[in-house]
Order: structure tokens, then sequence, then C-alpha cells
């Protein structure tokens, strides 16, 4: 189980010894965060921190097309573009 603690270091103008403040996080309201592995839709997996037992993802770094440098350019024509297919003007 992990713990989190907050600590709150300050100096007053008058006094720079530098008061130091602990403040622990209430036990037993928290979800347990545990590792969990992270399945991608192509396959890829991966190990990630998460609440939940397993996550499952569409798209991960190893597919993304900004990441792999293998992106399409689909080029569907603008709207008028198609108004001039429409009606064959020029």
């Amino acid at each position: 189980m992990l713990l989190f603690v907050y600590v709150f270091i300050y100096s007053d103008s008058a006094n720079d010894s530098g008061r130091k403040e602990v403040y622990e996080m209430k036990q037993g309201i928290h979800p347990n965060y545990k590792a969990v592995k992270v399945t991608c839709a192509c396959g890829n997996e991966f190990d990630s921190g998460s609440v939940k037992d397993q996550l499952r993802v569409e798209v991960c770094s190893a597919c993304h097309p900004f990441f792999t440098g293998k992106q399409k350019f689909i080029d569907a024509g603008g709207r008028v573009d198609r108004f001039k297919r429409k009606y064959n003007l020029s």
C-alpha cells in the first residue's frame, strides 16, 4: 500500500528558521493504486498504474500514426470541389 505524505516547508520573513509541517492523507478512503497491464487493440502490452484491474486502449504509442511516422493523408476534397463535380462545373 502506498502512503502519500505532503511536506510543506516555509520560512517566515522575521524568522528564517524554516518550519516544516507534515500532513498525512487519511487512511482507508483512497482506492488501491496498483501496477496493471495495459493492452492495446494492436496487441501491444505495457505496464502502468491504475485503480482498475486491467486497462484496454484503442491506440498506443506503438500504433498511433504520430509516433510511428506512418501518417496517411487522405484528400477527400472540400465542399467547393464536391460542388463543382456534382454540377459538372470547370
